[in-house]
Order: C-alpha cells, then structure tokens, then sequence
C-alpha cells in the first residue's frame, strides 16, 4: 500500500498518510485526508519512503480518503468565509473577558470536528470561561494553542525581503536556532533591520548555510596566523571563507590577497577573532617607573605611620598649637642649619676626664 508525505492544515503540518486500495497520486495533488485533528485539506509533496519517513521527526498519520473534488472545493470557500466572522465573535469575547492575550488566526477544520484559535500572550492565560462561550456560540469543539512570534508569521506572512514567499510558510516544517554568530561568519550586515526577517526574529536561511561555512573556514589559518608562501612569511588580517583566499601582510608591509593553496606551511597559528598572545608583550620596567604614585597598600601604610597613633582611644591627642610654634621654629631657622638629607649626624667628639 503506497505512503504519501503531505501537507497539512494552517500550520502547514507534515504527516506520512496511507491510501485505500492502493490509489496513487501525483505532487501537487489535494486530496482529503483523515488525520490525528479530523478531516482535514491536503497536499501531496512526495512519496513517502524510508529517508523521507526518517527526517519527519514528529509526523502525524492517518488516511488520505479521496481527491478533492468540486463539492469539496466549495465547502473549503464557505469555511474560509466564515472565519473572518468567526474571528471577530472571538475577538469580542476575549475584550469582554478581559484576557491578556492577542489572538492571530482562527483554523476551521475541514469536517467540522472542531475550530483551532491561535493566539500570543506573555503569560498563561486561564481562558476556561473564553472556551465555554465559544464552544456554546459556534456549537463544536475549541482547542486553543499559543504559539511565538515565528508561529504567527508562518501563518499570516506572504513574502519574504527576497521576493519570494516565506520560508516558514512553504518549505520548513520546524524551526531552527538562529544566532548572530552566523550572520557574523557569512559577514552579512549586522543591521537587525536587515537580517530580521517579518517575524522580527533573524532570518531562518542564516542557517542554511551556516554547515558549509564551518566546514570551510576549518581549511582556512585563522587571523593573526604567521604562514609562508612563495613571497616569503607573513601575517593572515582577514579571510574569505567563500572563495578560499587570505588577505596577508609581508614583512615589508605589503598587502596582497592570495589563495590558501599558496600557504606553503603555518608557522604560528593565531586565536581566533585576530588576536594572538604574540601580541601581547609585556613592557620591561625601567627606573623611571619608580616614581609613579604608590599604591592603595602604600597610602594606607604611610597613613597609619604619620597619624595612626593619635587617634587610636584618644590617648595621645593633637596639640592645636603645636602648628604655631613649628611655625616660629622653622623662621629662626637658618638656611645652612639643616643637614642634607643623606648626611649623617655630626659625631660628638670624645670628653677627656678631669
């Protein structure tokens, strides 16, 4: 019995669905299906074999009943009619609730079975009573999901800056990290303006081809790296990851960009982002550093030598007039008294006894 991988559902859900008696269909093709959710409108994407059913992490199953035919063509229009008033029966609710959450998109499933509201909140809502008033106004099963800010442009974002229709709304079935560390290896613009895709999030293709320029760069000496070409040795300042080719100082300060097959041999590899310890010398010290300032240990050590002892208990208590006199002292004080600072005191000659 052949399997079939298809596309399903507002979400653009993925599910491996088996056929009766064996009916094959083409990629393209919208069929009706019976899924996990009800009835449900489908598209073929492929057959489903063994690789196929091993990337679909989380795929559904089910049934696919029938090709879509007329009928069903125009019950899926009336469905899609009724949503938009539908989303504002809901919207009505919600206000009159006063629930703080911001509804996205309503999903009416194809056969009835139940009516999907999508919605954004910061917090978890207790949205029981908002799910006893629908369930009576609409007369059918509501689930309600919250989803993220990538969710809703998967459901309501047409085109990309590209000119071509969202990833997330075609291809992607889940979506991968995304970190500025790979808009900075494929050098893209650091501008979020411009790598945000309509999510407000980085753009998801930042990633695709993240792997090639990991696998690439990995061939490549890293900047600050000291190597030896044909020219002679030099330093590696920048990289092309795409084309393979270095930009390299010479010894004489020439700079040239040359292929990394011209890299005979690595002398030195530098660390990554350009910077190296062979950068970082340390500066011998040399006499004049002797009459720097001291440090903290040192004011704190000169401070309690010079006045530490007059304030310990308020024993030896300070002269106010002792200034004064110094003062006077020093006036009558003749130049040519005081001794040079590496003199030594003058000797007291010897006394001869009497």
């Amino acid at each position: 019995m052949p399997k079939y991988v298809v596309r399903h559902g507002s979400t653009r859900a993925l599910a491996v669905l088996n056929t009766r008696g064996g009916d094959r269909f083409s990629r393209g093709v919208r069929v009706v299906a019976r899924t996990n959710r009800g009835l449900e409108v489908g598209e073929v994407l492929c057959a489903a074999n063994e690789d196929s059913i091993a990337r679909l992490k989380d795929g559904s199953h089910g049934q696919i009943l029938r090709a879509m035919t007329a009928e069903d063509e125009n019950e899926l229009a009336h469905l899609r009619s009724r949503e938009t008033a539908e989303f504002q029966k809901c919207q009505q609710y919600v206000e009159k609730l006063e629930l703080t959450m911001e509804l996205v998109d309503i999903e009416h499933i194809f056969g009835g079975e139940r009516i999907v509201v999508y919605y954004l909140a910061e917090q978890r809502v207790d949205f029981r009573e908002l799910v006893k008033q629908l369930a009576s106004e609409f007369q059918t099963r509501i689930e309600m999901r919250q989803i993220g800010v990538r969710d809703e442009a998967k459901l309501l974002a047409d085109y990309g800056d590209c000119g071509k229709p969202v990833c997330c709304n075609t291809h992607l079935s889940e979506m991968p990290p995304v970190s500025m560390k790979m808009a900075k290896l494929q050098k893209a613009t650091l501008d979020p303006t411009k790598i945000s895709g309509r999510c407000g999030r980085l753009k998801c293709c930042l990633r695709y081809e993240f792997d090639t320029y990991e696998e690439l760069l990995k061939e490549l000496p890293p900047v600050g790296s000291d190597v030896v070409t044909e020219n002679g040795r030099a330093r590696v300042l920048n990289q092309e990851v795409l084309s393979q080719q270095l930009l390299i100082q010479a010894e004489d300060n020439r700079r040239m960009m040359i292929d990394a097959s011209e890299v005979l041999s690595v002398l030195r590899t530098g660390k990554k982002g350009g910077r190296d310890s062979g950068d970082r010398s340390e500066k011998p010290r040399d006499s004049a550093d002797s009459s720097k300032p001291e440090g903290r240990r040192g004011r704190q050590s000169n401070r309690r030598s010079q006045g530490g002892r007059a304030g310990r208990g308020g024993k030896n208590k300070v002269d106010p007039d002792s200034d004064k006199r110094d003062d006077k002292r020093d006036d009558k004080k003749k130049p040519g008294d005081d001794p040079p600072a590496d003199a030594s005191p003058p000797e007291t000659p010897p006394q001869s006894p009497e």
